[in-house]
């Protein structure tokens, strides 16, 4: 009989990870890093995904993004060593560590720990341009609302409370529940005859209820997913208002990828939020490089 168990196991079609988001690694082939004079490395460890970024002579130049593991420094040493094992560079090359994130005091070779309020900031700042002002970082597990000045330097946030309503993780139930893929979400939140109103929790547990409930009712998956997608959005709005949003709208985080979530969020407001060619889920890595590179460059004055 276990035999056959084991049979039937092995036979099983395997199940499909519909939340399961694009793990990727990126870097600029027209450079090489050995003509970098600094080289300097961001770690953003996050509840849900974690990022190496490296930057050369404070330039953005490749970046590692990955499901965040079991542990905070094994998830460190898997997002650094996915990039440089593409690139054949070894972690006596890199000149300065920042660890940012939930678990950037667990990055085992990090020089510095920098808060990801402060990474985001700067990293924003990179991407969108010094008229950022206003920053919605859309996490895994949590939604903070920042502002900051030219220079990228945080003048004020706020954070939601400690749920993963409204957020990234949120979102990755209802992509399982609803078994669609992740990526397609957003574009079919769009494809529904009319705009449903939004859930009325958001909170994980309940959505997921009151999803059933409304697919019992008559409603499409599209539905479903618009009418959590407004939910989200509102919520992140509520957030926003609170702190006061102005123009140069940035948003950072894994959320920034759903369309869904974002254009709803600027219509709520009223504002565009600021078009980047980079991946807008490294914007604390990239920060934390950034602020690596600045600390190696006041060293060498003070020699």
């Amino acid at each position: 009989m276990n035999a056959e168990v084991a049979a039937a196991a092995a036979t099983a079609p395997e199940k499909k990870e519909f939340w399961r988001w694009q793990e990727n690694t990126v870097w600029d082939e027209n450079k090489d890093w050995r003509d970098a004079k600094i080289i300097t490395c961001g770690i953003d460890v996050g509840s849900v995904s974690s990022q190496a970024v490296l930057v050369c002579d404070g330039e953005l130049y490749g970046y590692n993004s990955m499901r965040t593991g079991n542990n905070s420094p094994d998830s460190a040493r898997n997002a650094l060593q996915g990039i440089m094992d593409k690139i054949g560079m070894k972690l006596e090359d890199i000149n300065y560590v920042v660890g940012t994130g939930y678990g950037r005091v667990n990055v085992p070779f990090a020089h510095k720990a920098i808060t990801e309020i402060a990474c985001h900031a700067r990293g924003a700042n990179y991407m969108g341009g010094n008229a950022v002002r206003t920053i919605l970082d859309m996490g895994g597990q949590d939604c903070k609302a920042i502002h900051c000045d030219e220079k990228g330097k945080v003048t004020n946030f706020l954070m939601n409370d400690k749920c993963a309503a409204g957020t990234g993780r949120g979102m990755e139930v209802i992509s399982d529940l609803m078994q669609i893929p992740i990526a397609d979400l957003g574009p079919r939140s769009f494809d529904v005859e009319v705009e449903p109103e939004a859930v009325s929790s958001i909170c994980v547990v309940f959505a997921k209820s009151e999803a059933l409930g409304l697919l019992k009712a008559g409603y499409t998956k599209n539905m479903v997913i618009a009418a959590y997608c407004q939910a989200m959005a509102e919520r992140v709005v509520s957030l926003l208002e609170r702190i006061g949003v102005e123009e140069g709208f940035f948003i950072t985080g894994g959320i920034a990828k759903n369309p869904g979530v974002v254009k709803r969020i600027e219509r709520i407001l009223g504002i565009k939020a600021v078009d980047t060619k980079v991946d807008s889920q490294i914007a604390g890595a990239l920060g934390a490089a950034l602020f690596g590179y600045t600390l190696m460059q006041k060293q060498a004055k003070a020699a």
